[in-house]
């Protein structure tokens, strides 16, 4: 397989990427790159602690699940007494990596860029790892089987799928990690439709351990490996658009697009796979995760208009601190789904503290900038004084106590007065983040939150002292919140699968129209076929394979045990799978008076009857009996309607009428006879 044109496949940047991994040599044709596991960066020790810490869970619950088995099959009291000393130890230690782990969560600083500048620290998911699968024993006997085919001749591309599994299970910290695992994702619909047929299953388990808790999960349905490996699109996606440098313009809309994609994934996720055996795919931690995204973006988009706009002019800085009510809005609501009963206990502590945190940060933001607008902002002229009034009315969800807002605008004292007291409330809410935050012993340990917390309280102090009187006898009143207000609501990007192309890595099995896990045909029979007075007497019609659509009572190709119905699969033994009509008939054209070997199979039904036998009424009253399947080509791409579903991929195919040869000796239809 070549790797679509213009993937990136240079090297990522190694502040977080660690080395690539060549784990296929380039003369072979395809080349698989993911990170190198053994590259000492802080995002591939993180990995590695959350892998071992995994596979000792896994342990630790196999032995419960033993004690528990024992516990209640022994009749013996002094067994029993054993046992449940041992349950309660494992159960501790159940609990103490699970903390471990929750740890490991938490440590968001490792995935947020390098740059020196200070900005809120965004949070990001870690991949779901998997074990290592070992498939070439049952694919091979699966093509024996179900194919007819030689196993042992398969084994390159066997060999080429599970080292693009293994790949996927490192991937970069960069498009072409996503593009890795996009191709993977991809590459499980040919694998779907080839070795999963519906009464089925291939007798391997997926295996994949939960992102937060490290719970191992495993199932022999294929879209659970589907599901898990678009979380870790999702959660991928999230890695990226924490490490960008949201302090330039650039990096702001890296990440606002990056985080919009993983709520897309995630998203898709929720909508398409069911009965998820993980609770990190359960719909209440989808539903929480797409919400948690969405309001990552809107602090982005806060950040954005904070970079782009001017510095003292009073229409600005409403929108600013409008902004950040929506901030505080959008964190708000992730906080209520964190502190919900099927998310609570599952969610990191750390988590829900800093949603719980940014909420009031924000909250406190939308206040300062709006004393900002008040206090440091010129009056404008008579003429824009109407509209700078009907802005102002609609900023604050209740009316201020005290004058009109008219004179509000138009006296220098009251509009202080007014941004005094929106300061004081800053303060106030600034003050409750900073003690939230202390709260939570892993977030104490996060120096840049610290700072940016610190910072934001200090400048709204000081902004508080330069504007207090020492006349001021007047009691500050309760300034009322700002009405939530964006410019750029959030967009929830769907994957785009057409992204990356992929090609069939089992294509040499033939055309998945007719071979396909669903279909089943007669052993291929192999005919000689002489030709006669009046041609082969075998009418020819599709490509891909090409069909024997009729065979003429009497003539040669009936004598020879041709049927309507056939596909052509060799000639002169001569693999014909993939060939075009007129390279079939070129192929017949050629023959000579020795006659011709045609090796053909023949679709049947449940009941073991031949499909197109069913079909011959449609033909005969002039509808066509196959046409073309356009996935039939030798470099049969990915759509985005291909993988319209994550559980029932979309099976119909899309057919365009053949185009028709003459051949020698005469045409019925759109059909070729020979």
């Amino acid at each position: 397989m070549v790797p679509a044109e213009g993937s990136p496949g240079g090297r990522g940047d190694a502040a977080g990427d660690g080395g690539f991994l060549l784990l296929r040599a380039p003369e072979s044709g395809s080349v698989r790159k993911g990170c190198d596991p053994f590259a000492q960066t802080q995002r591939s020790k993180l990995q590695h602690r959350r892998a071992r810490i995994n596979q000792q869970i896994n342990k630790e619950m196999r032995m419960r699940a033993g004690a528990e088995n024992l516990f209640k099959a022994t009749s013996n009291h002094k067994v029993k007494e054993t046992v449940a000393l041992e349950l309660s130890y494992v159960n501790s230690n159940l609990q103490l990596l699970k903390e471990e782990l929750e740890e490991l969560n938490s440590c968001v600083d490792v995935y947020q860029n390098d740059s020196e500048s200070i900005s809120v620290p965004m949070i990001p998911l870690g991949l779901k790892e998997t074990k290592e699968m070992d498939l070439m024993a049952p694919l091979k006997d699966l093509i024996c089987e179900h194919y007819g085919e030689d196993g042992i001749s398969f084994e390159k591309e066997i060999k080429e799928l599970m080292e693009l599994r293994q790949a996927m299970r490192t991937p970069s910290r960069n498009e072409a990690g996503l593009e890795l695992l996009m191709e993977y994702y991809n590459q499980l619909y040919f694998l779907d439709n080839r070795f999963f047929p519906p009464n089925k299953n291939l007798g391997v388990f997926f295996h994949w351990y939960d992102s937060l808790t490290g719970v191992p999960s495993h199932q022999r349905a294929l879209a659970f490996e589907k599901g898990s490996v678009l979380f870790n699109i999702g959660a991928l996606h999230t890695q990226i658009g924490a490490r960008q440098d949201r302090t330039t313009l650039q990096g702001v809309d890296r990440a606002i697009d990056a985080f919009q994609r993983a709520a897309g994934a995630f998203n898709y996720l929720k909508e398409n796979f069911s009965n998820a055996p993980s609770l990190d795919m359960s719909t209440a931690s989808l539903n929480m995760l797409v919400r948690l995204m969405i309001a990552q973006v809107q602090e982005c988009v806060f950040e954005k208009v904070t970079l782009t706009s001017a510095q003292n002019d009073f229409f600005t800085q409403l929108q600013i601190a409008q902004e950040a009510a929506r901030v505080d809005e959008v964190y708000s609501l992730v906080h209520q789904t964190m502190t919900q009963a099927h998310v609570k206990d599952y969610v990191p502590f750390s988590w829900a503290t800093m949603v719980h945190v940014k909420s009031e940060h924000f909250k406190a933001l939308s206040h300062y900038y709006a004393a900002v607008a008040l206090c440091d902002c010129p009056s404008v002229s008579e003429a824009d004084f109407p509209e700078q009034e009907k802005a102002f009315v609609q900023f604050h969800i209740t009316m201020p106590e005290g004058p009109s807002l008219h004179l509000v605008l138009q006296d220098l004292e009251e509009r202080r007065k007014l941004g005094k007291a929106h300061l004081k409330k800053a303060i106030m809410r600034h003050e409750e983040a900073m003690r939230i935050h202390s709260l939570c012993k892993i977030l104490r340990k996060m120096d840049i939150l610290q700072e940016v917390l610190s910072f934001a309280h200090k400048r709204s102090l000081s902004k508080y002292s330069e504007i207090d009187h020492e006349e001021d006898f007047f009691e500050t009143g309760d300034a009322p919140d700002i009405h939530p207000k964006t410019n750029q609501r959030p967009e929830i990007k769907s994957p785009n699968f057409s992204q990356v192309k992929v090609t069939d890595i089992f294509h040499r099995l033939g055309p998945l129209s007719v071979f396909s896990a669903k279909n089943k045909w007669r052993p291929a029979r192999r005919v000689h076929l002489a030709r006669g007075e009046n041609g082969f007497g075998l009418t020819l019609r599709g490509d891909s394979p090409v069909l024997i659509a009729g065979v003429i009572p009497g003539g040669c190709a009936s004598e020879a045990g041709l049927k309507e119905g056939d596909y052509i699969v060799s000639v002169n033994s001569e693999d014909c799978k993939w060939s075009k009509h007129a390279e079939v008939v070129q192929l017949l054209k050629s023959v000579g008076e020795e006659g011709v070997d045609i090796g053909v199979v023949t679709l049947q039904s449940s009941d073991g009857q031949n499909v197109v036998d069913r079909r011959l009424v449609a033909m005969s009253s002039g509808g066509a009996l196959l046409k073309n399947n356009k996935e039939n080509s030798r470099k049969s791409l990915m759509n985005s309607k291909s993988a319209s579903t994550l559980l029932a991929w979309s099976k119909k195919s899309k057919r365009s009428k053949s185009s028709t040869y003459s051949l020698p000796v005469t045409t019925v239809g759109d059909e070729s006879m020979y």
